[in-house]
């Protein structure tokens, strides 16, 4: 798994600022914003923070990807295993189904259990990989091939979205209860925002939590 930023708005905040400004053209460009996008936030003008925009790059399985996918809010530029080959893998550790909760899992599986779940990921996807490119020297197109392949195929993704997006996104996919694969992505693309959008991250109560846990 890794996320990078990619792109950002130049001076993010003092864009959303200036246009946050609109009904008063004579004070847009003051420097002095800290307050104006406090204000907003804890009265929830949300529709200032649409004004910028930022890009990350995601690598992950297929199956976090696929999860990543549902915010559709945001646009999305994912690698094609129809146009090139697949030939990478990420490897997860296994835990153990919570008692409860379906979608949630506890990690205090037995090591001889963790142990067997890496093997067989191993030999899974050597399998599958080993009849993914037989088929592909037989001249089977790349985008029927891929079907061999099992989720843990390593796929790499753009996601790109307004400010408003991001601070919703991180607000959910940072929270307990949320897949740890997926959560690990969101903690990670929440120290990218908060060092693009330090004043914005200090309004939200971000600023110490971002090396951690949100607040």
């Amino acid at each position: 798994m890794q996320v990078k930023l990619e792109s950002v708005t130049p001076n993010p905040e003092a864009t959303m600022a200036y246009i946050a400004r609109v009904s008063n053209p004579s004070n847009q460009d003051n420097p002095d914003y800290e307050k104006l996008l406090g204000y907003c936030i804890k009265h929830q003008h949300w529709s200032v923070f649409e004004h910028s925009t930022m890009s990350v790059e995601i690598e992950t399985s297929v199956a976090i990807a696929t999860q990543i996918l549902r915010h559709r809010s945001f646009t999305f530029q994912q690698f094609s295993a129809r146009y090139a080959k697949v030939s990478e893998r990420e490897i997860y550790e296994a835990r153990r189904q919570h008692d409860n909760n379906r979608q949630l899992s506890t990690d205090d599986l037995d090591e001889a259990t963790k142990k067997e779940f890496l093997m067989a990921q191993e030999c899974l996807w050597e399998s599958a990989t080993i009849f993914y490119e037989k088929m592909i020297e037989k001249g089977v197109a790349k985008e029927c091939a891929r079907f061999l392949l099992p989720q843990m195929a390593k796929t790499r993704m753009y996601m790109t979205g307004n400010c408003r997006s991001w601070i919703h996104y991180i607000q959910l996919r940072t929270a307990e209860g949320v897949q740890k694969e997926h959560r690990d992505i969101a903690l990670d693309i929440k120290k990218i925002f908060v060092e693009q959008y330090p004043t914005v991250s200090k309004a939200l109560g971000w600023v110490e939590s971002s090396q951690g846990e949100q607040k």
